[in-house]
């Protein structure tokens, strides 16, 4: 038998019918891979962005707030590290917290960056530690008689948190942590004005810098 002419083999494969429409795929791996892009450049945005949510007018508030709480410890002659002095300024932080809290949901709405995004989770997982810390160290130098020691203990664990939280923050709050660290040590080394140092610490410099924060930052 003679072998088959190049012409009956392309005629042959003319006759061959085309491949079904339906046969071929719809959608093609190209899309998923585009949706992976997408997912990766806004994971790679978020951990860019800084928590920029931090309330300058809070912080002003919250100052204020601790520099009446001194003056009014101090006019009624509290001992620091006592049970009334003690429930004193416990009551002043939880005001602090509220305060801390609304005024950076209010920013967050202003400025359209959500409070619990990847830049405020950071900022959290940074900042609360040294605080349980601290919370956990208050009740051992009470009980052992070191009361007159809470004020550095707490503004130099505070000014930790401050400092770490800050790394994903605007400069301003890394710098006022590092305030809040300089005193607490001060006030280790020389814990016989408590009500000073709480007054300078958690008042004036968190007015100091709220300010700074509201003009630089946007309130």
């Amino acid at each position: 038998m003679s072998p088959e002419s190049p012409r009956h083999r392309l005629r042959r494969r003319s006759a061959v019918p085309p491949r079904p429409a339906a046969a071929i795929p719809a959608h093609s791996g190209s899309d998923d891979a585009a949706f992976d892009d997408l997912r990766y450049i806004r994971r790679t945005m978020e951990k860019a962005v800084s928590f920029t949510v931090v309330p300058g007018w809070g912080m002003v508030m919250i100052g204020l707030t601790a520099v009446a709480a001194a003056a009014v410890i101090q006019a009624l002659r509290f001992p620091a590290g006592g049970s009334a002095w003690l429930i004193a300024w416990l009551a002043d932080a939880a005001l602090a917290l509220i305060i801390a809290f609304w005024t950076m949901l209010r920013k967050s709405r202003r400025t359209g960056m959500p409070l619990f995004a990847a830049p405020g989770r950071r900022f959290a997982a940074s900042f609360v530690p040294p605080l349980m810390a601290g919370a956990l160290l208050t009740p051992i130098l009470v009980r052992n008689g070191l009361g007159v020691l809470l004020p550095g203990e707490w503004m130099l664990l505070y000014g930790a948190g401050v400092i770490t939280g800050g790394a994903f923050s605007v400069r301003a709050v890394p710098a006022m942590g590092a305030v809040f660290m300089v005193l607490g040590a001060a006030a280790l080394a020389w814990p016989a004005q408590p009500g000073i140092w709480m007054a300078a610490g958690f008042g004036l410099t968190h007015i100091a810098f709220g300010a700074l924060v509201a003009r630089r930052y946007g309130g």
